[in-house]
């Protein structure tokens, strides 16, 4: 059984009511309607700002940071963020507030409503060396280094093992190291052939930032089967899979044309519209099939795991969409697909999502952040629809300079393209500002609509 962290009201308009977390997830407390845990918008609350604090949950740790609220978050009773009283709320959204850690009984009180926080962890489950329940700083149990040979080092041991017959090894027996290909917080890609066969395959270890226990690891591995059974022309086949020594690895089709990010700095910086439409008309493919694909382990409602439908991949990005060569012709593969977010939704990859560890958040829609938990599909379409603006312009759907990263995603719509780039097209540029329109709701449901929005406009 999973860590849990609940909260429950103790004092206010609904003392006893609680809200429990037994998993990854990020959510907001305030007096608008897209919060959870969502507050009265009455007289009694004016004093709560509509969206006043972010809570980010891993359990079993939790912290907390003010919005920039009007009348301040408080913790055991100590103030931890308020704008000053002759601050506007934009000019409040450029101030760094503290994030504080959060332990079993703290109190969060917002204008007369007090939360108290509850962490429950299951003994016997926690078998991790120097683990302290209840704290969120736990960011590097296997305190390892940050030098880009420890990864390498790390694979070359399991490669040794696996030589000698280790059968929790049998994926990536055989195989010897060529190249680096790519790094990011919790690991990295290496480019390794198979000493009989000649194949070449991209090797991805990732090493969590939490230790995990057997729980995380299950679920970890049970959502990671569901990506091996992705099986399409524009979504980079995942092999095999395996976990030895505390570290995930998988065995994954190699694209030797590299990422979009990868061809966009060969270009300058931006790529040209008979370039990067094609692109995302190929992604847009690879999405609408995974959102609708067969899946071999989805949770059913009685608690058991069962088929399914629909993948999210909740982290398209230039550098997870991948250029290879089929018969001759550049076709685009849309990498990682789903690992990031089992990575993430185990607890694995620790608070990233407050913590920065993952970068700004520079695709993610406010969507993704109001229900972080439950996405659906349309998150990846405006990803998409973000990945092309920004294939086209090379600036982001948004402005974050001076700006609480976060507030941005929840508050700011994207800038018209043809602010950034007056020579595209106006009816291209009009699709695509419509693909990101995510207020009160993301406008293009399906890839399908997007696909066919980009076509019309051709």
């Amino acid at each position: 059984m999973p860590a849990k962290v609940t909260l429950t009201i103790t004092e206010g308009k609904s003392p006893g009511r609680q809200y429990t977390f037994d998993s990854r997830t990020t959510c907001i407390i305030g007096r608008a309607k897209d919060c959870n845990p969502q507050l009265p918008d009455d007289d009694d609350h004016l004093t709560i700002s509509r969206y006043h604090c972010l809570l980010d949950i891993n359990p079993p740790n939790i912290r907390v940071r003010d919005f920039g609220s009007r009348n301040g978050t408080y913790v055991n009773g100590k103030k931890i963020g308020q704008r000053q009283s002759k601050q506007t709320p934009e000019e409040a959204a450029k101030l760094e507030l503290t994030e504080y850690d959060l332990q079993d009984g703290d109190e969060i009180k917002l204008g007369n409503t007090v939360f108290v926080v509850g962490i429950e962890v299951e003994l016997q489950s926690l078998n991790i060396p120097d683990f302290v329940p209840g704290t969120a700083n736990i960011h590097n149990v296997n305190q390892r280094p940050t030098q880009a040979p420890f990864f390498l080092e790390l694979i070359k041991r399991l490669l040794g093992l696996a030589e000698k017959g280790d059968e929790n090894l049998i994926a990536i027996r055989g195989y010897s190291i060529i190249k680096l290909l790519g790094k990011g917080g919790c690991g990295e890609v290496y480019l390794a052939q198979h000493n009989q066969t000649k194949n070449f395959v991209a090797l991805k270890v990732m090493l969590p930032a939490v230790a995990a226990n057997d729980w995380a690891v299950q679920m970890f591995m049970r959502e990671t089967e569901n990506t091996k059974a992705l099986r399409h022309p524009h979504v980079v086949k995942l092999l095999d899979y395996g976990y030895s020594e505390s570290i995930f690895f998988f065995t994954m089709e190699y694209c030797e044309g590299g990422t979009v990010a990868d061809l966009m700095e060969r270009q300058g910086g931006k790529l040209s519209i008979d370039i990067a439409v094609p692109i995302t008309l190929q992604v847009l493919d690879g999405l609408e099939y995974t959102h609708n694909a067969e899946i071999p382990n989805v949770k059913l409602g009685n608690g058991g795991f069962g088929k399914g439908r629909g993948l999210v991949h909740r982290d398209l990005k230039p550098s997870n969409i991948f250029l290879g060569n089929v018969d001759g012709k550049l076709t685009v593969k849309i990498g990682d697909y789903g690992l990031s977010k089992a990575f993430d939704l185990a607890g694995l990859s620790g608070q990233t999502f407050t913590g920065f560890r993952a970068g700004t958040p520079v695709l993610i829609c406010r969507q993704q952040l109001l229900n972080y938990k439950r996405v659906k599909p349309e998150v990846d379409v405006w990803a998409a629809a973000g990945c092309l603006y920004y294939m086209l312009t090379g600036f982001y759907p948004r402005n974050f300079t001076d700006r609480d990263v976060w507030k941005a995603v929840l508050e700011d719509d994207s800038v018209p393209i043809r602010q950034r780039d007056a020579s595209i097209p106006r009816r291209l540029a009009e699709v695509i500002d419509l693909a990101l329109v995510e207020k009160p709701e993301i406008y293009f449901k399906s890839a399908t609509q997007f696909k066919q929005a980009l076509l019309d406009v051709l």
